[in-house]
């Protein structure tokens, strides 16, 4: 199976944008749906975005659509979130969490209960 680390987080002001990166060791890249999920001190962790194994359908928490986006390369086995007009609240520790499903399956996973693969995640702290 693979392993995630995640990569890419920082100190940004509100407004600023942040890419955050997810790369992938091990076999089998393509065969795993993938997600995004963050924790802010205090609470639970909670899903941001989703991709399908193939990069073709995605899915996004309402609080981040229209901000972030999730994308894939499985050439090069890593995972990708662009996050633009970073607002206070988006501060948290991002994680990066894999899946393997089926060939051909295009599920999408928006609970963490459906990961049983993390990284240790990398920190976003937007300042006002």
């Amino acid at each position: 199976q693979v392993q995630v680390v995640e990569s890419g987080g920082g100190l940004v002001q509100a407004g600023d944008s942040l890419r955050l990166s997810c790369a992938a060791s091990g076999r089998g890249f393509p065969n795993y749906a993938m997600g995004w999920f963050r924790q802010a001190p205090g609470k639970e962790r909670e899903f941001v975005a989703a991709i399908t194994r193939g990069g073709g359908r995605t899915s996004y928490a309402d609080s981040v659509k229209g901000r972030f986006s999730i994308s894939r390369d499985n050439v090069k086995k890593s995972m990708f979130l662009q996050m633009s007009r970073l607002k206070v609240e988006d501060t948290a520790h991002y994680y990066c969490a894999a899946r393997v499903v089926d060939p051909f399956d295009d599920s999408i996973f928006t609970s963490h209960g459906n990961y049983p693969i993390w990284g240790q995640g990398t920190q976003v702290t937007v300042s006002s």
